[in-house]
């Protein structure tokens, strides 16, 4: 309610009609002393009410207001009808004029029905008389319902009297300096120094001395009043010291004299003074005690309602002269508990002296940069809870301070919005006036959630902030779900509003988290999500949100569970927010693989795993499907063998550490549940059936559950196949050693497909070729395997042939994978080759002939049997010295004791003896081992010591496999040495001897096998035998004898 200004009496409410024996204060007006016009001093206004409470009788009187007649009526704050009726009770016959001081009313004209203008124009106003502005000629139509009392009305006509005399103050002085020096002992003494010290305030603007001494004892005021607080009882009101209390402060704080602002110890006496009457007791409790121990002449109901009173108007003498709000911000922050207090009391008590406050300053208010106010969103957000109070008085009292707010804030905004954007101003006034167009101010304290419309388009990013802050600690109010369903409502409302003018969404993100455990109502944990849901989907809030919610403990507790599964978005954000999210997972694998792994990635492989679980994203789950899968596939090999130990947890996250709770389990869970949730039910099984959940866990086998999941998808779901391939034509050149490879296995896999062949060579052969040549053998093998998938297609062997010098050097590597893929290509190639890559080829490959590697050595056979097979006519001469070459070695492992190999040496061998022109005996074909088999032996190697003569040295190509590693193969390399000796050219036995051969044997003779030492004794005998059993003379037929017989 207004106040009057300096100069003049106060208008406080404390009815008191008792006489004093204090000196009546004298004071001329500064404008009216000089023409005589008399005042009644404040200070004799409160000596003729003082100790009348008991004989006030409150009458009823006609309110223009929307709030209910009962609540008018017993409403306990900022009601000045007793007080109005006592004070001219007191006043008795007393003439009463009225002052002929000037009443400036910035904010209401006498006319003022409650209405607030929507006008920039009359903002404008502002500027230029700041000091006498009145809302007149709305355009638009005024919010109705809470009509502000003409100040003229309310003015009280009192009478006048001239100041104190000099010497009266000299007595008052001493009076308050005894009690500096002193103590107050009974409450006539405490009555009379508080007394006092108001008469003095009254002097102030007329006497230096008492201006003087106030403000050298300022201190000393503080400390009395402090005292006389602390010393009034918390649970009773039995005299009214407090009354006074306030009155005293009021009457400074009019004159400039703040006893409540500028050090602790005034902070610690507005603290006390708050606490000491908000924490009374409820006013029927204070009737009650004072029936049952009365104690004092007091009407409990009228002192009680005089002494809030009394301290509603010290409250609104502080913002009467606040131009830059400094008062305001103070008074909320002594207020601000009390208006979230779980006691309806003492909730109601705060709330009715916040709306007065509000009234008041709405009414003086006379705004100067620089605002030092800078809660406004915290203010409104917390009246906007109120107006959703269960307590009916408390959503009104709200509702109307909420009113008064909102002429404050239009006014505020217009002193420090941007000049330069003054359309803005303009848009938020318009987009203000159209919801006020639906629905009026009075529906406040039924719909609070309208506050955040009317009030968001004044809210900056910072109070915004404030206001959605507030509203969450408001979730913390379990004794009343109304509370908290009202804080739901006005947080996705303001939410929805506002848009993107959020700033510090992590602080917002911490405390929505921590309240979702405290939240019982389904309806408001939902809009609390669904809050979560709009900040997530607008793109500038995105990232940030995810990187708080990826900060906090893996596996996610229920809550947090809970709000990943739920958040619902449209198609195109929802697409958006997975794919930040997968982002978030796929910058963690471009990292050096020794490092330890990064927490955000296993977080949000968890938070992926229950996004999934929700299914409320499904459509964008089916849209980034490929992208999905790799990645997490391509966590699954990252993980493989951690523990929570290997991961950089971020300082101040408390994990357990537990062997169950794996980076692993959670990537490979993620894997399931996207399978399933997209349907691909048949690849799961498969990789089920096939164990390949387990290959994808283990280091040595994950390429292996790699290619079987791929092979699976492309067999049962070839559209997803396809758009894998696609995405991993780019995919493949990110990332560290552990992502290519993971995306280069399932390429190599696709590449069955023929889609494949509509890929440009360079991210097919190309690509292949680099692969071939990495100085990593993981990705020869999978070189190797792509091209045997591309392979099958005639039109892209063109293209393959041009890799043949890399896969024939294949051929020579460690890895016996390499080779056997390396054979497997060029058997498909070897018809195609030319001459000289032909020849080279088969070099290579026989030096593979008894390879300990039995696949190798198997493979190798094969490749030359087929090499024979691709030699044109023409180029017979250039291989067939290789071809007899073979024949020993061919010969020899048909003896190995791998059929396989012993099977196809004889298959090779027979292809040799074709490309040669001969007819093999058939005892080569003899399956039986032919140590057991003399005869046979002896027919084999008098057809091969026949046919090599000359050709090759057959006998010593044969003794040098007497060293074999294998039993078999060294029995029948001595067993052919002993027989293919008969055979031998006698020119060359003449020359080279049998030395080095019966060297060989007697060396032999040590082996520990019984059968190879008998078999090289025979050996050794028949070697012998052949130097010294001369040379056979040659047979003539009988026909050329004959023929020699006849005559010439």
């Amino acid at each position: 309610m207004p106040l009057p200004r300096r100069g003049r009496g106060s208008r406080l409410a404390g009815s008191r009609v008792a006489g004093t024996s204090l000196p009546r204060a004298r004071a001329r007006s500064p404008r009216r002393a000089g023409r005589g016009t008399q005042l009644l001093s404040h200070a004799q206004r409160l000596t003729r009410r003082r100790h009348s409470s008991e004989q006030v009788t409150p009458e009823p009187e006609q309110q223009a207001d929307f709030r209910s007649e009962k609540w008018l009526q017993e409403r306990a704050g900022g009601d000045a009808r007793d007080s109005r009726q006592a004070l001219l009770a007191g006043m008795g016959s007393r003439r009463r004029f009225f002052s002929q001081e000037e009443v400036v009313i910035p904010c209401a004209s006498d006319n003022d029905s409650g209405s607030v203008d929507l006008q920039l124009s009359n903002l404008e106003d502002i500027k230029k008389g700041e000091s006498s502005i009145e809302f007149t000629d709305l355009d638009i139509s005024d919010i109705p319902g809470l009509p502000l009392e003409s100040f003229t009305d309310n003015l009280r006509h009192l009478t006048y009297e001239g100041p104190l005399n000099e010497a009266s103050i000299q007595r008052l002085i001493q009076s308050i300096q005894e009690v500096f020096d002193g103590q107050l002992k009974g409450e006539l003494e405490k009555l009379m120094f508080l007394r006092s010290l108001s008469s003095l305030s009254q002097n102030l603007p007329y006497d230096e001395t008492i201006e003087s001494f106030i403000h050298s004892h300022i201190e000393d005021i503080v400390r009395i009043l402090n005292v006389l607080i602390q010393e009034e009882p918390l649970r009773s009101l039995f005299s009214p010291v407090r009354q006074e209390v306030f009155i005293t402060i009021a009457n400074l704080s009019y004159h400039n004299v703040h006893l409540l602002f500028g050090s602790e110890e005034r902070t610690d006496l507005f603290q006390v003074i708050t606490r000491s009457m908000i924490t009374l007791p409820p006013l029927n409790i204070l009737t009650q005690l004072q029936e049952i121990t009365p104690c004092g002449p007091y009407n409990p109901e009228c002192l009680y309602r005089q002494t809030f009173q009394a301290f509603s108007e010290m409250l609104q003498s502080l913002v009467v002269k606040d131009p830059h709000l400094e008062s305001l911000d103070t008074i909320f922050q002594h207020l601000e508990p009390w208006l979230q207090s779980s006691k309806d009391h003492e909730r109601k008590r705060a709330t009715a002296s916040m709306a007065q406050v509000l009234k008041c300053l709405s009414r003086h208010l006379c705004l100067k940069p620089p605002l030092r106010f800078q809660r406004l969103g915290h203010l409104v957000a917390l009246m906007a809870l109120l107006c959703g109070d269960p307590l009916k008085a408390v959503a009104e009292e709200a509702a109307e301070g909420t009113h008064y707010l909102l002429h404050i804030t239009l006014r505020l905004k217009y002193v420090t919005h941007d000049k330069k954007n003054h359309q803005s101003l303009r848009k938020a006034l318009k987009k203000c006036r159209g919801f006020l167009e639906l629905y009026s101010i009075k529906r406040f304290y039924r719909y609070p959630f309208k506050i955040a419309q009317v009030f968001e388009v004044f809210l900056n990013s910072d109070e915004l902030c404030q206001f959605v802050m507030t509203t969450l600690d408001g979730l913390k109010n379990l004794k009343h779900p109304y509370t908290q369903q009202s804080a739901g409502e006005l947080l996705i409302t303001l939410v929805k509003n506002a848009e993107s003018r959020f700033e510090k969404v992590p602080e917002i993100m911490g405390i929505i988290c921590a309240r979702l455990s405290i939240i019982s109502q389904p309806r408001v944990r939902q809009q609390v999500i669904n809050t979560v849901s709009l900040f997530i989907s607008r793109p500038k809030y995105t990232d940030i949100v995810l990187s708080h919610l990826l900060c906090h403990p893996v596996p996610y507790d229920r809550h947090l569970a809970e709000l990943w599964r739920t958040l619902e978005a449209e198609l195109p954000s929802t697409t958006w927010i997975l794919w930040r999210l997968l982002r978030k997972l796929q910058k963690c694998h471009t990292v050096p693989t020794q490092e330890k792994m990064a927490y955000v990635g296993v977080a949000a492989t968890c938070a992926l795993y229950e996004v999934f679980m929700g299914n409320r994203l499904r459509a964008a789950m089916l849209r980034l499907f490929p992208q999905l899968l790799m990645t997490l596939l391509i966590q699954i090999h990252h993980s493989i063998g951690l523990t929570m130990s290997d991961v950089a947890i971020p300082s101040g996250l408390h994990i357990e550490v537990s062997t169950e709770v794996t980076p692993l389990c959670f990537a490979v869970q993620a894997t399931k549940t996207l399978l399933l949730r997209t349907l691909c039910w048949q690849e799961f099984n498969i990789m089920e059936k096939n164990k390949g959940w387990t290959l994808l866990e283990e280091k040595d086998c994950h390429l292996q559950g790699i290619s079987l999941l791929a092979n699976a998808l492309l067999e049962r779901n070839q559209l997803l196949a396809h758009k894998v391939m696609y995405l991993l034509v780019p995919f493949l050149n990110r990332g560290n050693d552990k992502h290519k490879l993971t995306s280069a296995g399932f390429f190599v896999e696709l590449l069955q497909s023929p889609v494949a062949r509509r890929l440009p060579s360079t991210y097919s052969t190309a690509r292949l070729k680099d692969w071939l040549n990495h100085e990593n053998d993981t990705f020869k093998i999978l070189a190797l395997k792509g091209l045997c998938n591309l392979i099958r297609y005639q039109e892209m062997r063109e293209d393959i042939k041009s890799l043949l010098p890399c896969i024939l050097d294949s051929l020579c590597e460690t890895d016996e994978k390499i080779v056997l893929l390396a054979i497997q290509v060029l058997l498909q190639l070897v018809r195609t080759m030319d001459f000289t890559t032909l020849t080279a080829m088969m070099r290579t490959i026989f030096s593979l002939f008894g390879d300990v590697r039995p696949d190798v050595h198997l493979f190798s056979m094969t490749l030359f049997g087929a090499s024979i097979k691709s030699v044109k006519h023409t180029d017979k001469k250039g291989v067939e010295n290789q071809v007899l070459d073979s024949l020993v070695p061919l010969l020899l492992y048909s003896q190995d004791e791998n059929d396989a190999i012993a099977e196809e040496s004889k298959r090779v061998l027979m292809i040799c003896a074709h490309f040669l022109k001969w007819k093999l005996p058939q005892e080569v074909y003899c399956k039986d081992p032919l140590y057991i088999r003399p005869i046979e032996a002896g027919k084999i190697c008098r057809f091969f010591g026949i046919k090599c003569r000359g050709k090759i040295d057959i006998l010593a190509q044969t003794l040098m496999y007497s060293k074999n590693t294998k039993l078999p193969i060294r029995r029948a390399a001595v067993l052919f040495v002993g027989l293919l000796s008969n055979y031998m050219d006698q020119n060359e036995l003449s020359i080279k001897g049998t030395d080095w051969i019966q060297h060989d044997l007697r060396e032999m003779l040590q082996d520990p096998e019984p059968s190879l030492r008998i078999i090289t004794s025979q050996a050794l005998f028949r070697v012998q035998k052949v130097t010294t059993e001369p040379e056979p003379e040659p047979t003539v037929c009988w026909l050329r004898k004959l023929m020699g017989c006849l005559p010439t």
